[in-house]
């Protein structure tokens, strides 16, 4: 099926969509895991300011890319040293989504080449807040997490700008132009410590099962030559698969790091009210994401329990059990043991208290109806339960202050273009 507007499947996972079904929620996917920041950092920055806010973001990200660019090449089979790697790398970030951040690159050789962005959703973002979120964006933030982005392919290369923003001419394009070498007498870039403390989580090292393939085509890896126009379009179903995944594995690692950058700064009391607020932000934006793109109709009960399910904020199953059931008009869920609960430690959305969990399902919940309520329920052998029911006496709720501002991003709204067809 290319889109999850049939029937309520109690045992659904995204491997039953179609290849053109995957490649549409695998870009949805990078772009909602992509807003994550849009949703905590303001948190960061209202609380803290803005210069320490781009310190933590700069944290933020040079500890999680390390561990999840070296996932993807093995889970693509692009294992490397060379720029085309790198490129490859950048293709299945979650940091560059697909056309939000319209990545270009060309390879001169194995040792160089160059990336530039034809359309930049993050500084359409930022420009209107001005130069100095500008600069602070393009210049304080991105160099040392571009060349950490990097360093998981080889430490020895490095990004530099040919012109970046701020943009003089003010409509200059391309948005920004980059060159990227590597030099054998570079000092080699080392990682962050908290890079290693991120490494350590059973997340990093989670196991996603292969998945049987249901329709012929694509590519089965990235092994072959760098494409500088590769799309989700061109992988085999078990590839689509495995990036979605991977993809929503990716948003959980920035969501360790972030909290972790947090509590290392200001401790544990402003890492878990940082990452609450996160969550219930990018819960309401990206449950209105995956409700277009797949085609999720109606204001029932059985809305609402298939968006639960394929939201990104629960995958990869491998990582939450999470189990959805209908029982007449009341939406029923459950989390069992699985390996998010054992991580044992405060850094992941799950490890919130109860009531955090509530006002995200909310948020999601009340996309489909405003009238959804949550609370917590009992089933046997579960770690974590609650039950949405819609009620018709109540007064529809109001969107959520933290959606409202994870809203300020052109990427909430952004609309994808199918750029090229399936691949044979």
């Amino acid at each position: 099926m290319d889109d999850y507007g049939g029937k309520f499947d109690p045992e659904f996972h995204p491997a039953k969509l179609s290849r053109r079904g995957l490649a549409v929620l695998g870009r949805e996917y990078m772009l909602i895991c992509h807003l994550q920041d849009r949703s905590g950092l303001p948190q960061v920055m209202g609380r803290f300011g803005a210069d320490e806010m781009r310190l933590i973001a700069i944290d933020e990200w040079m500890a999680a890319s390390p561990t999840y660019t070296k996932r993807m090449q093995r889970a693509l089979g692009f294992p490397g040293e060379d720029v085309a790697t790198i490129f490859k790398g950048i293709q299945f970030d979650v940091g560059a989504p697909h056309q939000f951040l319209d990545f270009q690159m060309r390879v001169t050789d194995a040792n160089h080449g160059e990336f530039w962005l034809a359309h930049c959703g993050a500084l359409m973002d930022v420009e209107p807040m001005g130069e100095e979120h500008v600069r602070g964006m393009c210049h304080q933030i991105e160099d040392p997490t571009f060349d950490a982005t990097a360093v998981a392919t080889n430490p020895r290369a490095r990004m530099r700008p040919i012109h970046r923003p701020p943009r003089v001419p003010a409509d200059r394009m391309p948005h920004c132009h980059w060159n990227v070498t590597i030099e054998p007498e570079n000092e080699p870039v080392e990682e962050i410590d908290l890079a290693r403390v991120v490494r350590r989580s059973r997340l990093a090292s989670l196991e996603i099962p292969e998945t049987a393939s249901t329709e012929p085509g694509g590519l089965s890896d990235y092994s072959g030559p760098f494409d500088p126009g590769m799309q989700l379009e061109d992988l085999a179903h078990p590839a689509l698969v495995r990036v979605g995944q991977e993809f929503c594995l990716q948003g959980h690692l920035l969501v360790r790091a972030l909290m972790l950058a947090v509590a290392q700064r200001h401790g544990d009391e402003a890492a878990i009210p940082i990452a609450a607020s996160q969550w219930v932000g990018i819960a309401g934006v990206g449950a209105e994401r995956i409700v277009r793109a797949m085609k999720i109709g109606g204001d029932g009960p059985e809305a609402i329990a298939k968006l639960l399910q394929i939201h990104s904020a629960f995958m990869p199953r491998a990582y939450i059990d999470l189990h959805v059931a209908l029982d007449g008009d009341t939406v029923r869920c459950w989390i069992g043991d699985c390996e998010a609960f054992a991580e044992k430690d405060p850094y992941s959305w799950l490890a919130l208290p109860e009531g955090d969990l509530h006002r995200a399902v909310e948020a999601m919940a009340r996309v489909v109806n405003p009238r959804a309520r949550v609370r917590g329920c009992s089933v046997p052998g579960a770690r974590v339960a609650w039950e949405v029911e819609i009620d018709p006496d109540a007064q529809p709720s109001r969107e959520p202050p933290e959606v409202k501002l994870t809203k300020f991003s052109s990427g909430a709204a952004f609309q994808f273009a199918e750029r090229r067809p399936l691949r044979v």
